[in-house]
């Protein structure tokens, strides 16, 4: 790697690694190395990793330089490290999902995601920290770009380890807004693909009407990278269908063949947005001139945040029952609460909410029409200060709901220095071309 690269935190994105460990110019071990030393210098105090072995680390790079050096073919990851959120199961390594009542719980199985990371060649970094049962009780992972404050949640420890440059990839989990949210915060690309497009088989089951697996990155074509190769069908998960298998990276690496135009939208709780966040989308919009226009959502959009909460929280109480069962007094007072109304949901309120997810996505049909991609907040502001909430995620659970794909894209910055995300959101099926979108913006942002 010569001395072009001495600290983990001036690393390139990952597509640059990636085309650098494949002519050569730099091993598995070396990545590794400076991986492991930032996560050495900066773990104390950012807190990002449930587990995490060097040594583990080490072996599988020095294996993945042994195979290239062999001549064998590599992956589309060969020798990037990736840190998984503590949900998804790792055979033999611990994943006790940020829960009291799990500690100790080692799988003999690799979740789906993680079958896919190993054939591509990534490297297993190790469990980045969850909230609890990937709610809002939130884990020990702070800010790094200051401490004081939350990293958001429930992926806070994907979000923060590449945000820090402890890795350059991450794998977290959204049920309402827990990729969205925490990238915003951190100051880093987060994507939620379309609903079923990635395998959820060995990830906790929280609500499988909304569950989604997303990743991190520093930029969209890295998220596309990582995307492209989780992808996938899998019968165990009966949200995905067999399709033939996207070319993300190609999407995005193509670029538009023309400027995107996009529909700038002020969700349902746009009263909650901080000034700092207002004043910056009013800045956005005048920049972007007639790649933007203003359009209001749907009426039925205003009842979206409580018709998901009514799926997510009586799907809980069924996932989590054994949790509220053999230990309640062990959980969160949050996560209580939660399987408490879980269970005082009524039949009938959970299936009429069922229908949402199709009458709220008819809604958007007209806007997609008309524009590339919505752009609306990824989050009400920058990351809050404190450590007991992980934010606000009004502005992700109804595009969570909709089973739209969405992607946070980190341009903005707050009075205070903290990131702030514009967050874009597609057509379900149209990751792509969301993904050249939002990798168009992140570019046109840096000229």
């Amino acid at each position: 790697m010569g001395n072009s690269v001495t600290d983990a935190a001036e690393l390139p994105g990952a597509v640059a690694l990636r085309d650098r460990l494949a002519s050569g110019a730099l091993r598995a071990s070396e990545l590794v190395e400076l991986c492991i030393a930032r996560i050495a210098a900066r773990e104390p105090e950012i807190g990002a990793w449930a587990w995490f072995d060097a040594d583990f680390a080490r072996d599988q790079a020095r294996r993945l330089d042994e195979h290239r050096r062999a001549g064998r073919p590599i992956g589309p990851l060969h020798g990037l490290p990736v840190g998984l959120k503590d949900v998804i199961d790792t055979a033999r390594i611990p994943t006790e999902n940020g829960c009291a009542l799990d500690a100790g719980r080692v799988p003999e199985r690799d979740a789906f995601v993680v079958e896919q990371l190993r054939r591509a060649g990534a490297i297993v970094m190790g469990k980045t920290v969850t909230a609890e049962l990937a709610f809002f009780a939130p884990g020990k992972t702070r800010n790094p770009h200051n401490p004081a404050h939350t990293p958001g949640g429930s992926s806070s420890g994907s979000a923060a380890a590449v945000a820090d440059g402890m890795v350059p990839l991450a794998v977290g989990t959204q049920t309402a807004g827990s990729v969205i949210r925490p990238a915003s915060f951190c100051g880093v690309t987060g994507f939620k693909p379309s609903f079923g497009a990635i395998p959820r088989r060995g990830v906790l089951r929280q609500s499988p009407t909304l569950d989604t697996v997303g990743v991190f990155a520093a930029d969209p074509a890295g998220a596309a990278l990582i995307a492209e190769v989780l992808f996938g069908f899998d019968p165990a998960d009966p949200a995905t269908s067999p399709a033939p298998h996207p070319r993300l990276l190609a999407a995005v690496q193509a670029g538009p063949p023309l400027p995107p135009v996009f529909a700038l939208v002020r969700p349902p709780g746009w009263d909650r947005a901080d000034p700092d966040l207002r004043a910056a989308f009013d800045e956005l919009a005048e920049a972007l001139g007639e790649q933007v226009f203003e359009v209001p959502l749907p009426a039925p959009f205003d009842h979206a945040a409580t018709q998901r909460e009514v799926i997510n929280l009586a799907e809980m109480a069924r996932c989590y029952y054994r949790y509220g069962r053999d230990g309640a007094e062990k959980l969160a007072p949050r996560t209580r609460e939660a399987l408490e109304e879980g269970n005082a949901i009524l039949a009938r309120d959970y299936l009429s909410a069922l229908d949402w997810r199709e009458v709220l996505y008819a809604g958007l049909d007209e806007i997609f029409l008309r524009c590339d991609a919505i752009l609306c907040p990824a989050a009400p502001g920058p990351a809050p200060e404190g450590l007991e909430a992980t934010g606000d995620p009004i502005f992700n659970g109804l595009w969570t709901l909709c089973g739209t794909p969405a992607v946070t894209v980190p341009i903005l910055t707050a009075s205070n220095g903290l990131p702030m995300g514009v967050q874009l959101v597609g057509r379900r099926g149209n990751d792509g071309r969301l993904l050249r979108s939002a990798q168009w913006l992140h570019d046109w942002a840096a000229r």
